[in-house]
């Protein structure tokens, strides 16, 4: 496969010169299909299946799924079902599929070379972890974890193993995100002064009542690290069909809009400002509303502010996806529907030699399979995720306490003086369900 032609890492801000990472991958796929496996086969992952699915399609790309996994058998079934069908339709007579209720068993496999992980974040350490101590490449959905510390260990485990992780935050390869974050790194607008990021957020509140659960689902398993509360299928995931499942609204199991929202826009903010490798801010703060009854718990409306060492201020709110960058010439916009700019041509102005040339996909789980393949970091890679996810988790701990504004030290990763704020962001895992 010819190496491909666009830059993989950016420039530092404001530098000519390319700072290239030290990497020591491990071999590419053992096979000349790279071969693939789903971990959790919900609503999240029956969509990630099918995208890795139609990009393995490609002869550059060449991958295919060929084991499913999930705790709960009726989900597992349509995953598999899925595969069988897809493969089927392309002329397939016999289709290789394995389901499993154990991702463990799943990752015992030595033909298996990468896995897709789309479970509750609750999750997403333990079986990243596991998955890069067993040698497989990585595509797992965002928030990356759902705490600092298990963020900090998920980076020692893929670099200790030399694979490739690629963080689900797909906005990077889309090109209004990538041609304003290439605006602002060029400073074609003059210097940036501000960002304002707008989150979706949930709404109302559940109220249900505990039952058994289902005998198509492993309960324990499912709740992993969290801790042991009855099951509520309001509360988990719908039992017959795949739509919005609420353990996102269950602070048990996800921190709310903050993580599955934030990390999309703060991810942009960051590769906008070159801090997304190795820093953040250092100073967050944030006010958020909280249900008082029934078991959705987590925020409603919020608003944060956050500052950077180089005095731009982030602030975040309610309101639709997007992030506005203002500078002391103009401003810039992107969102999943469009890009914005006080000077249009801006648009489609491309960087010369001397500028900074960003990292360019076309396609999220496509960079992730050639990036594993080539055995190079991808446009997302574990540092990365970590440091978006982190900012998110500080907003919600500044939240549960008050409002209270940290002091985040990004080089050393703590809060500067405050073991209460500590506490909160690296929350007790279940045993043995410990890293």
């Amino acid at each position: 496969m010819k190496r491909r032609k666009f830059l993989k890492q950016s420039f530092v801000a404001g530098s000519a010169s390319l700072i290239l990472p030290s990497l020591s991958f491990g071999a590419s796929p053992k096979n000349d299909t790279m071969r693939l496996a789903q971990i959790g086969t919900g609503r999240m992952g029956l969509g990630d299946m099918k995208n890795a699915m139609a990009v393995g399609t490609k002869p550059s790309v060449n991958a295919r799924v060929v084991a499913v996994c999930d705790v709960d058998s009726n989900r597992v079934e349509v995953g598999k079902q899925n595969v069988e069908k897809f493969y089927r339709e392309r002329g397939e007579s016999q289709v290789e599929v394995k389901s499993y209720s154990d991702y463990r068993d799943l990752l015992a496999r030595d033909d298996i070379d990468g896995v897709i992980i789309s479970t509750p974040e609750r999750w997403h350490a333990l079986i990243g972890i596991a998955a890069a101590n067993a040698g497989k490449h990585i595509y797992l959905q965002k928030p990356l974890t759902y705490s600092i510390a298990e963020g900090q260990a998920l980076i020692n485990a893929v670099r200790a193993n030399n694979i490739v992780l690629q963080t689900g935050s797909q906005q990077r390869s889309s090109v209004y995100f990538y041609q304003v974050c290439t605006i602002i790194r060029n400073n074609w607008l003059g210097k940036l002064e501000k960002i304002e990021v707008e989150v979706p957020t949930d709404k109302g509140k559940m109220f249900a009542e505990p039952s058994d659960a289902p005998a198509n689902l492993d309960y324990d398993m499912w709740l992993g690290p969290a801790e042991s509360t009855p099951y509520i299928e309001a509360g988990v995931h719908p039992d017959q069909d795949f739509t919005r499942p609420g353990w996102l609204q269950r602070e048990e199991f996800c921190l709310g809009m903050i993580t599955g929202w934030g990390s999309h826009m703060y991810d942009i903010a960051q590769w906008a400002m070159g801090t997304d490798h190795d820093s953040g801010p250092v100073e967050i703060s944030a006010k958020g509303d909280f249900p008082d009854r029934g078991i959705f718990d987590v925020h409603v409306g919020y608003e944060g502010e956050a500052l950077y060492a180089n005095g731009v201020r982030m602030t975040s709110r309610n309101g639709s996806a997007g992030v506005r960058f203002l500078t002391e010439n103009g401003w810039a916009y992107c969102s999943r529907g469009a890009f914005k700019c006080s000077d249009m041509e801006l648009l489609r102005r491309r960087p010369t030699a001397d500028e900074v040339s960003l990292y360019k996909s076309n396609n999220h789980m496509a960079d992730f399979i050639t990036s594993a393949r080539e055995g190079s970091d991808p446009i997302c890679p574990v540092e990365v995720g970590h440091r978006s996810n982190s900012i998110c988790v500080l907003h919600h701990a500044s939240m549960k306490l008050g409002g209270r504004n940290l002091k985040w030290d990004p080089q050393q990763e703590v809060v500067v003086g405050d073991q209460e704020a500590t506490d909160v962001i690296n929350v007790p895992m279940r045993s043995p369900w410990i890293i």
